[in-house]
């Protein structure tokens, strides 16, 4: 079972040695204070650590859009997919989404990741199927959920 928590300032060299190798750890420590402020750009942010036990096997994140809509992010260490982590991860943010009055939750799928589109579908989620391009240039299906 995984468990959700919000990041803490020693969990710094965690986040520099598997999300941003290029930022120090200074850097990443204030990055660690702004995420636990719960607002990002004047909307509800949440960034968590997902733990099994007493190890960080990713993370995730909330990010309101609307009073009504929030997006999810999940991203689960290479080393630690295909045990449930995914899974586990997208239900508990999608209870946490609920709790506090979200009614419509949405999430960009990479195109080749077979393993996110069959997680999303099989948890209720839609798509249209089509392929959009994110900020980054990647290739994306959009995943939508009522709640």
């Amino acid at each position: 079972m995984v468990v959700l928590r919000h990041f803490l300032e020693q969990d710094a060299g965690f986040i520099c040695g598997n999300v941003y190798p290029d930022l120090t750890i200074d850097g990443v420590a204030a990055m660690i204070r702004e995420w636990n402020s719960g607002v990002h750009q004047g909307k509800y942010f949440e960034m968590f650590a997902v733990l099994s036990g007493d190890d960080i096997v990713g993370y995730a994140s909330l990010l309101e859009h609307s009073h009504s809509t929030v997006s999810a992010g999940i991203e689960i260490l290479r080393t630690e997919q295909n045990k449930g982590f995914g899974a586990q991860t997208l239900a508990t943010l999608i209870d946490l989404a609920v709790s506090k009055g979200y009614r419509i939750m949405f999430d960009q799928v990479r195109a080749d990741n077979l393993a996110s589109i069959r997680l999303h579908e099989k948890l209720g989620f839609e798509s249209d199927k089509y392929i959009y391009r994110n900020r980054k240039n990647k290739e994306i299906i959009l995943y939508i959920k009522p709640l």
